[in-house]
């Protein structure tokens, strides 16, 4: 995608932080197309090397994996990140795993689990970008939330609570570091699909035909608004959550 001056990431370093999926890949060329040198930290090797694979042939493609959403792995990830790069400008994290389960059949495990990977795993992410982005008085933080941040579904409620952690997280963030010219945003997302489906075959689900766009989210349409809250154009805009969700969120 064409980049405007302004929105340009040229000279900076961007940590993505995912839980993989689909969208991981879309995130890490972004921030690359920019100008963005990327490293990526990830829950497995397979989808580290999927969004490494995804970065030009002409970046150094460094990464870490974390299996555990714990201080000493985050620690152990950024002295990884350390050793590559002498500075963090950007950091993007997209730790969203889903359980899909009726509320009164979720275990106190499987409630503590959703909650370690999805805002746990962000909180010690940003604790780590936090201290280098305030130490150097500049910053840019990008969490990825679902639209289950601020609305409520059924079976969902496990999910749904870790994603308004993070947005009450990022708001709060933003409300402290603002003094360390560091920028703290969400980009919440829909119902998202990776494969190009065409229009008819997407409007046979009810949840398509309920979304004022009338089509499913691509990855892509992620991408201008992440370059965009990465860079430093975005200099007055801090602790918001901008919804690229075709509408969805928008209805009663």
């Amino acid at each position: 995608m064409p980049i405007l001056p302004e929105f340009s990431l040229s000279g900076q370093t961007a940590v993505l932080s995912t839980s993989g999926g689909d969208q991981a890949p879309f995130l890490a060329q972004a921030l690359a197309e920019a100008g963005a040198s990327v490293f990526v930290v990830a829950r497995n090797q397979t989808a580290l090397d999927e969004i490494l694979d995804a970065l030009p042939e002409h970046q150094n493609r460094y990464g870490s994996v974390i299996e555990t959403s714990s201080d000493i792995a985050m620690a152990g990830a950024m002295a990884v990140f350390d050793r590559h790069n002498d500075h963090l400008d950007i950091l993007v994290n997209d730790s969203r795993s889903m359980l899909a389960k009726p509320f009164t059949e979720i275990t106190l495990d499987e409630w503590n689990e959703v909650q370690l990977r999805n805002s746990a795993s962000t909180f010690l992410m940003c604790q780590e970008a936090g201290r280098r982005m305030t130490a150097k008085g500049y910053g840019r933080i990008v969490n990825l939330v679902s639209e289950l941040a601020e609305r409520g579904m059924i079976n969902g409620s496990a999910f749904a609570a870790s994603q308004a952690a993070v947005l009450s997280l990022t708001r709060s963030m933003a409300v402290e570091w603002g003094k360390f010219n560091v920028r703290v945003n969400a980009i919440g997302t829909g119902w998202f699909s990776a494969e190009d489906l065409p229009l008819e075959e997407q409007r046979q689900e009810l949840l398509v035909r309920y979304t004022p766009l009338r089509r499913l989210g691509h990855p892509r349409d992620i991408g201008p608004l992440l370059v965009y809250l990465c860079s430093e154009a975005c200099d007055y805009s801090t602790g918001q959550a901008v919804y690229v969700d075709g509408g969805l969120n928008a209805h009663p």
